[in-house]
This record gives structure tokens, C-alpha cells and sequence, in this order.
């Protein structure tokens, strides 16, 4: 029998779930991906068009994915089926796939951050930050810490949605809030602090139209990256709520506690970055950015190391629980359909993930490829296909959803599925144009 059958399990209280959704948002999205896309994008302005993105495509999005999933109880594939359009399935699908592009060199970003942590309390990093970093983003090095990050994340989900997902939001969030607020306390006081935070929020508007052609796509990309849209997460996640829960307000809870940390991180990364003299406009953007700039920050600092390993017991933190959030999507998937228990589901299917992330760590040409690929265009078409769905095809159930635990439906109600009809898939399509031009352009200048 496919255990698509069998009783869904549930969070055990409001609290573990908003913070599971907020841990799968906080991860190396805010604090790893969100500083360099800031310094490669014109500083303030990426960061004001990625603020009126949360808000105005972001919070009706995630409503999407949590009015499919709760409606449904499955998984983001099996969640058409339930709805009664399986021809939709490629929907889900495409967001799944999505997720394992994006895990599969997520986890090898989490895993240099397994090694900056070792560093940190042994030593430091060689007194030269980009030798180092070259030496970690590559080779055995690389492949050895992919695998120990997947199997982090592989314990966590095997342990279930109580024990192993609720269990590990409630510690990890608040713990990367704190040690936040700590460095970035910290990056308050040092010299030339002011130049970071004046690149970081005072935004030149009239750049805008001259560099917005790079502009959208990253700041739509990271916004759905950060908030986990368009993979799967939240219409799994939500997949595991009663119906007493209000989805409106516990989404704005999420997005305003997302939003809050990726601004707080740059609050940390800027200051950092701008005390030691580093060009934020150039040194401060590519994969390598945080690591390379503020490892050499965090050598010429007072207390370096120590401040240099709490930020990176944050970051891994922070990575681990966007990680198992992603891996649940396709766990959950495999559970759902087919006659597969947990554990071996999630054993196997790490596996194959480490193994589709290998070239990632032995090349960040690759790493760049898939990036740009699974961000700036799948997670965006996930959103798209979602939204049109839910506009346009099942936009009355999905009201009468959105009212549950409020008891009926509002003004709000109305404005959003307006602007999940209309104004979403027109942006989101402007968007995945810019975005498949630029991914071409990378191609030929990168690999032809």
C-alpha cells in the first residue's frame, strides 16, 4: 500500500513550526549569498529592490505554497493529486527539483564552514585568507566536508518532523539571532564602521534604471531563496499544519524574522569588511566574499579567532537549518509515494545529493552554474507556476483555505489573490526573461 494513505504526522505547537519555517529561511542565504549579491549589486539599491520584493512577491507567495500545502497534506508533487489536478504536478516538481540542485552545493558551501570553524580555534587561516579558502572550496578537502555537512543534515531529517525538524529549529534559530546581534554589537564598534553601513543602506536610486537588467533577477532570486519559495519547503512544511492555524499571520511572522536577520547580517558582514580597508565594491562580492574577506578581518582583529569561530558556528548553524528543510522536501516526496520508510529514504537520498555536489567542490565555476540556474530561474518558474495555479485555476478553494483559523475572509483575501493573479506572474515573467539572458551570457563567457 503507498503510505500516501497513512495519517500525516504534525508539528506539536505553533511556535516549532514558525520557527522551522523561519530556520528553513535563515540559513546561508541571508548571511552567506545576501552580502556578496549586496556588493556585486550596487549595495543599498540590491538591497531596497530586495525589500519591495519580500513584501510585495514574497509574503503572497509563501500564501501560495501554504494554502497548497495545508489544503493538501502531501508533498509538493503529490500535493496536485490531492487537489484533484495532477496535470499541475510538473509545478511542484520543478520546485523539487530545484530544492536538490540547490542543496547538492549548499552542502558544500556548508561544509567550508565546517572547516572555518576548525580553523578558527587551531590557528587561524594560514595568514594568507585567499590561499586558504582556495585550498578549502576545492578538492578532498572540499568533497570530505560536503560529505560530513549531508550527513548532519541527513540525521537531523531521519529523526522525523517532531524529534528531528521541530526539535532542532527551536535551539538553532535563537541561537543564530543571538550570535547575530552579538557580531553585529561588535561591528558597531569598529573604525570605519560608517563606511559599511553607508554602503549598505544608503541607496543611490537613480542606478536603478541603468542596472536593473542585473538587479531583478538577483534580488527576486535571493528573495525567494531566502524565504525558501518556489522549492517545495513551505508547501511541505505547511503540509504538517492543523487547520486552527491563521497561515496570513504566521506568514508575516516568518517573512518580518527572515528579513530582519538578512538585514542583520549585513549589519555584521559590512562593518567587518569595511574596518580592514576592503573596496566593498569589488572585494566584497563572489562565492568566496565572506569567507576570504572576513577571514582576513578576523586576523587582524583583537580577539580574531574568537570572533571569526562564533561567526562561524552562526553561519554553520544558520546552514543546517535551511539544509534539512530543502532535504525534507524530497524525503517527504518518497515517503508520500512510495512504500519507504523515513530512514532509509533520507540515507539514500543524501547520498545522491553529495554525489550531484561533488563537481561543486571541485569547481566553483560549477558551483556559479548551478547557483544561478536553480535560483535566479527554477525557483522563480516554481513561484510562477505556482501562483498562476493558484490565480487562476483553483483561486476559490484556495480562499475558503486562506480563511481557515481566522473564520472567513477579508479585505486582505481579496488584494492577494489579485496580486497572486495578476502582478505576480507579470513580474515574476519579466523576471525569468532577464534571468535566462544573464545565465546564457555566464555560459558562453564561462565554459565556451
Amino acid at each position: 500500500m503507498s503510505s500516501i494513505d497513512i495519517p500525516r504526522e504534525q508539528w506539536a505547537t505553533r511556535a516549532g513550526f514558525i520557527l522551522a519555517a523561519v530556520g528553513s529561511a535563515v540559513g546561508l542565504g541571508n548571511i552567506w549569498r545576501f552580502p556578496f549579491l549586496t556588493a556585486e549589486s550596487g549595495g543599498a539599491i540590491f538591497v531596497l529592490v530586495y525589500l519591495l520584493l519580500v513584501a510585495l512577491i514574497g509574503l503572497p507567495v509563501m500564501l501560495v505554497e501554504f494554502v497548497i500545502g495545508r489544503r493538501s497534506e502531501r508533498n509538493p508533487i503529490g500535493a496536485f493529486r490531492r487537489l484533484g489536478h495532477p496535470s499541475w504536478r510538473f509545478a511542484g516538481a520543478i520546485g523539487a527539483f530545484a530544492g536538490f540542485v540547490i542543496l547538492s552545493y549548499y552542502s558544500v558551501v556548508g561544509g567550508w564552514v565546517l572547516q572555518y570553524i576548525v580553523a578558527s580555534f587551531s590557528g587561524g587561516y594560514g595568514g594568507d585568507a585567499e590561499l586558504f579558502f582556495v585550498e578549502t572550496a576545492s578538492g578532498t578537502n572540499a568533497i570530505v566536508s560536503h560529505a560530513a555537512f549531508m550527513g548532519l543534515v541527513a540525521g537531523i531529517v531521519a529523526l522525523g518532523v517532531r524529534e528531528g525538524l521541530e526539535r532542532a529549529a527551536k535551539v538553532m534559530v535563537p541561537s543564530v539571532i543571538v550570535l547575530l546581534v552579538i557580531l553585529a554589537g561588535y561591528g558597531a564598534t569598529l573604525p570605519n564602521a560608517s563606511t559599511g553601513y553607508q554602503f549598505y543602506l544608503n541607496p543611490d536610486v537613480s542606478t536603478f534604471a541603468s542596472d536593473a537588467v542585473s538587479i531583478l533577477p538577483a534580488a527576486a532570486g535571493q528573495a525567494f531563496f531566502t524565504l525558501s519559495l518556489g522549492m517545495g519547503v513551505m508547501i511541505t512544511y505547511s503540509s504538517y499544519l492543523g487547520e486552527d492555524r491563521d497561515l496570513l499571520n504566521d506568514s508575516i511572522i516568518i517573512v518580518v524574522i527572515d528579513t530582519f536577520i538578512a538585514i542583520l547580517a549585513g549589519l555584521v558582514v559590512f562593518p567587518f569588511l569595511a574596518s580592514q580597508g576592503v573596496d566593498l565594491e569589488t572585494g566584497g562580492g563572489g562565492a568566496g566574499a565572506v569567507f576570504i574577506s572576513l577571514a582576513t578581518a578576523f586576523e587582524s582583529m583583537p580577539a580574531g579567532h574568537l570572533v571569526g569561530g562564533l561567526f562561524f558556528i552562526m553561519l554553520a548553524i544558520a546552514a543546517l537549518s535551511s539544509a534539512f528543510s530543502i532535504l525534507e522536501v524530497v524525503v517527504s516526496f518518497v515517503t508520500d509515494t512510495f512504500d519507504v520508510d523515513r530512514v532509509p529514504a533520507t540515507i539514500g537520498l543524501a547520498a545522491v545529493i553529495f554525489v550531484v555536489g561533488i563537481p561543486t567542490a571541485t569547481d566553483l565555476n560549477y558551483l556559479d552554474a548551478y547557483d544561478l540556474f536553480a535560483n535566479n530561474i527554477l525557483l522563480i518558474v516554481g513561484g510562477l507556476l505556482l501562483s498562476i495555479f493558484i490565480g487562476w485555476v483553483y483561486a476559490p478553494d484556495a480562499l475558503e483555505e486562506l480563511g481557515q483559523g481566522r473564520g472567513g475572509n477579508g479585505l486582505f483575501d481579496t488584494y492577494w489573490i489579485t496580486v497572486v493573479r495578476v502582478v505576480v506572474p507579470l513580474v515574476l515573467l519579466y523576471t525569468v526573461y532577464l534571468a535566462v539572458v544573464e545565465y546564457i551570457e555566464f555560459l558562453q563567457g564561462t565554459f565556451f
